[in-house]
């Protein structure tokens, strides 16, 4: 099966928007899936972009919107009048509504916002605002179907065919009181086998997993890992039943965070993308590089507190990269397991326990290094006790830096800030430093200088 939209049908659009065959690329397009869409929209100049939007109906574009890069939908929202973007937002869920106009400025937004027809909607979307963007508040669509407990089946199926006119995919049938507070969920089975007369109360599944509506994203979306759940209920403080998040959300989010966190642990400080200006990509990558610097000379200030080392020993110089290195990789490993880890939220007992566990495998790796280091040294006839050095060197940087590389992830995540930081220049560059340190300072004492 074709996954991927050919060049031929991309250049096709091309020379239809070129040509201005407006009915033809009509026919071809409105047929073609939303995600189809977006990919040849991608593929097309800002001017041809804007104008295959404009021309096609806004029940396609406004879902194929959603699946362009931030930076090129900005661009194109930028050469759309008011009037359209507000017609292109009618046709969204209102949590794809509120992304859309978040990233609108402030005095366009509000313009756009007024020129909604529906104002439940435009209601809805302005909530959505006042919620933090990585809460279960943020994530969550106002799209649902919901019952009253006091209805009778026969009156709820009606009301449902109403709601559900308005929500894309029915997940879950979620039961409120007079106060609008979730009650519970109901079962499709049960809603189909029940007499008409008989009132939701009796037959509704009282158990339903929900999230407040501050709820962090990560958390939401360990919930809904955990249980398999397509949908989640949000609520407020009171209960009362707001929206729900859906699983596409869900791997949205999931997606945004990968990516963020893995330009954190590359050692780059804002999201930013590979066609984003020479200034964005230089803000996002040189605080880091003046760390790696820094540490850098850092580093170059202990070499030369033993200079008369290196002076007596030129050989421990050509091994400095080497222990370097190791620090850095050790200190990576163990950083990258734990980080990991506390996303999955399977970090188990204490602080303690876990250094402990990293003492033992760090003991493992460093024997094991050690041994081939000296089997190294034996075979290119070097004086065993600079063998020694070096693989008694290697065990006890490999310790310091995977204690580091446990340490510092579990403190930042206590500390409220993300342990993918853990995982970059700075775990490296720390590391480097000790292992340095580490490495002369042992050759000091075994080689007597």
């Amino acid at each position: 099966m074709q996954f991927q939209v050919s060049k031929e049908l991309i250049q096709q659009v091309k020379h239809l928007i070129k040509t201005e065959e407006d009915v033809n690329l009509r026919d071809m397009l409105n047929e073609t899936h939303f995600a189809d869409v977006a990919e040849i929209i991608s593929e097309l100049n800002l001017s041809q972009a804007t104008y295959l939007i404009k021309l096609l109906d806004s029940e396609k574009t406004s879902e194929a919107l959603m699946e362009l890069e931030e930076d090129f939908r900005e661009r194109i929202l930028e050469n759309l009048s008011v009037k359209e973007i507000a017609e292109e937002l009618e046709e969204m869920d209102t949590d794809d509504a509120a992304d859309i106009v978040a990233e609108l400025p402030d005095e366009r937004a509000e313009k756009v916002i007024a020129e909604i027809e529906d104002e439940k909607r435009a209601e809805d979307i302005k909530e959505l605002l006042t919620y933090d963007e990585d809460t279960a508040g943020g994530l969550m669509a106002k799209e649902l179907v919901k019952v009253k407990e006091t209805w009778t089946v026969a009156g709820c199926v009606r009301e449902m065919r109403r709601q559900a006119e308005n929500v894309t995919r029915v997940h879950s049938i979620y039961v409120v009181d007079k106060e609008e507070k979730l009650k519970g969920r109901l079962s499709l089975k049960d809603l189909l086998t029940a007499s008409a007369k008989t009132h939701i109360s009796e037959v509704y599944i009282p158990k339903v997993d929900y999230v407040d509506v501050d709820t962090e994203g990560e958390e939401v979306a360990r919930i809904m890992q955990k249980y398999d759940l397509e949908a989640i209920p949000v609520v407020d403080h009171d209960g009362v039943l707001l929206g729900r998040v859906t699983i596409d959300d869900i791997v949205d989010f999931i997606k945004d965070e990968a990516e963020k966190d893995y330009q954190l642990a590359a050692g780059i400080s804002q999201d930013v993308e590979a066609d984003d200006n020479v200034w964005e990509l230089t803000r996002a990558r040189l605080p880091w590089l003046i760390l790696g610097l820094f540490g850098g000379l850092g580093s170059v200030f202990i070499m030369e507190g033993f200079e008369e080392a290196l002076n007596k020993y030129k050989e421990l110089f050509f091994f400095t990269p080497l222990i370097a290195a190791m620090a850095g990789n050790v200190g990576v490993q163990s950083s990258a397991i734990i980080v990991q880890g506390l996303a999955n939220d399977n970090v188990k007992g204490s602080l303690l326990t876990r250094l402990l566990k990293e003492i033992s495998l760090s003991l493992i790796s460093g024997v094991t290094l050690g041994i081939l280091v000296i089997v190294f040294g034996f075979i290119t006839k070097m004086e065993i006790n600079f063998s020694l050095t070096i693989a008694i060197s290697m065990l006890c940087v490999i310790i310091v830096a995977a204690l580091i590389g446990t340490f510092v992830p579990i403190i930042l995540n206590k500390k409220g800030i993300d342990p993918a930081i853990a995982t970059g220049p700075f775990i490296t560059t720390s590391n480097d430093i000790f292992g340095i340190f580490l490495f002369f300072y042992i050759a000091k004492i075994i080689l007597g200088f």
